[in-house]
């Protein structure tokens, strides 16, 4: 995989930035799957040098049994976000990155009318990261009102970013069940699969990066 993003990027100046160094050595991607309590599990995401969580995220409580761990250095979003009670507590403290694939076709500029009004976020160029990315899974995006879930670009965005560091992925359902109708999250009702997503292909990409020896899952 050739990197998307250059070491002079923006978006990867963003990223170091926030991170716990820069040229951060571990990168964590936590998905919204449901996760059990694993002690293992959330210990390795809160090692990591930065940790990207995705939309409407949780974080382990004190005193509750660990499970998905506490850092969040970087959100990756998208306009339908369901806020919870996580996703801007500390915000000062996080970069807030915003995916937009939808501009390509119909998507409006607009927030939700409760986003923080002090609280900034950069969009994330689909030129530099929605189309390469959807090159790579095989999804028409110049063409089609279809993209990658919000899950895979945080995962594309340390990959590429990163791409000398070791990768953590966790909470992504459609790895293991690539041809599920609906999903459940973390917090939060389920919803269907937007038709816009092709998981199954999504999930081939992600698990073709776990044969390699610098990314790894945990179920």
């Amino acid at each position: 995989m050739v990197p998307v993003t250059g070491e002079s990027s923006l978006l990867r100046q963003l990223l170091d930035a926030y991170a716990e160094h820069p040229g951060p050595r571990s990168v964590a991607v936590v998905g919204n799957m449901p996760l059990t309590p694993d002690f293992d599990r959330a210990k390795a995401v809160d090692a990591c040098d930065l940790v990207i969580r995705v939309n409407g995220f949780v974080l382990d409580e004190p005193g509750a049994p660990p499970a998905v761990g506490t850092r969040c250095h970087a959100v990756v979003f998208n306009r339908a976000v369901r806020a919870t009670p996580w996703l801007f507590r500390d915000y000062h403290r996080r970069l807030y990155l915003m995916v937009e694939p939808g501009r390509l076709h119909w998507e409006p500029a607009g927030l939700p009318g409760w986003w923080p009004p002090d609280l900034g976020l950069v969009p994330v160029s689909n030129r530099e990261v929605t189309l390469p990315l959807s090159d790579a899974v095989g999804i028409p995006s110049r063409d089609e009102a279809a993209w990658a879930t919000t899950g895979t670009m945080a995962a594309w965005i340390a990959r590429t970013c990163f791409p000398d560091a070791d990768l953590l992925l966790t909470g992504f359902s459609f790895i293991d069940d690539p041809n599920q109708t609906s999903w459940a999250h973390a917090s939060g009702d389920s919803c269907i699969v937007g038709p816009e997503h092709r998981i199954a292909a999504e999930g081939r990409l992600l698990d073709s990066w776990t044969k390699t020896s610098r990314t790894r899952l945990l179920r």
